[in-house]
């Protein structure tokens, strides 16, 4: 599998296009705000002849559906993400406003929910959803055994975790989860995560100060 990371900078995100030889692709967690990370998104698609047959959200944070209307339009896609988050989509333009700026194109709904378990197929690659609450009510990471990598949106972060301060969160829960349905995975996995740069199962584990 291959993966381009793009970070978009209205708050400084890290979106995901995952790919492989068939050039049937997956788009993580469109961010893109602005117009020019729009077209550098749908740019680098294009140029390369993906065939994007999913758009998934780790969770439903406005930061990390800014490009969702976006994928919809260019590409016919609507999100797949759990239902558990869904009411983030209403409130993302009050979210915006309270940040100081406003959303250019309403939030669209939802186009297929995801739970706990399921498997996502593009090509030959498979990412299966895992159900880590905490950060937000419906958060999912989205891991693939066969390259040992998963992408962690704001669960888990190098040497940090997510915030558990807004509607939904619950810090007991995110560590909780965090350490029964991550931290068994194998040591050398790859995270990827929302926001900063890529670490290791094993280093968190070791390194990360909520878990000393």
């Amino acid at each position: 599998m291959k993966i381009k990371r793009f970070e978009f900078n209205m708050f400084p995100e890290n979106c995901y296009v995952l790919w492989d030889e068939t050039n049937e692709a997956a788009v993580i967690d469109p961010g893109c705000f602005y117009e020019e990370e729009k077209q550098a998104l749908k740019n680098f698609i294009l140029k390369n002849n993906l065939e994007v047959k999913h758009l998934l959200n780790t969770h439903l944070h406005l930061d990390h559906i800014f490009g969702n209307p976006f994928m919809l339009k260019e590409f016919g896609l609507k999100a797949e993400a759990n239902q558990a988050d869904e009411f983030w989509i209403d409130e993302a333009p009050k979210q915006s406003r309270m940040f100081g700026f406003k959303m250019q194109e309403a939030p669209v709904p939802l186009g297929t929910y995801l739970h706990d378990g399921d498997i996502i197929t593009f090509g030959h690659t498979k990412l299966e959803a895992i159900h880590v609450p905490g950060h937000s009510p419906g958060s999912l990471v989205f891991y693939c055994a066969a390259d040992r990598c998963m992408f962690s949106g704001d669960v888990l972060f190098q040497g940090s975790i997510g915030r558990a301060d807004l509607s939904g969160g619950n810090f007991d829960e995110l560590i909780e989860h965090i350490c029964s349905r991550l931290f068994t995975l194998p040591n050398d996995t790859i995270v990827y995560p929302g926001h900063g740069a890529p670490t290791t199962i094993g280093i968190e584990k070791a390194e990360n100060p909520f878990f000393r």
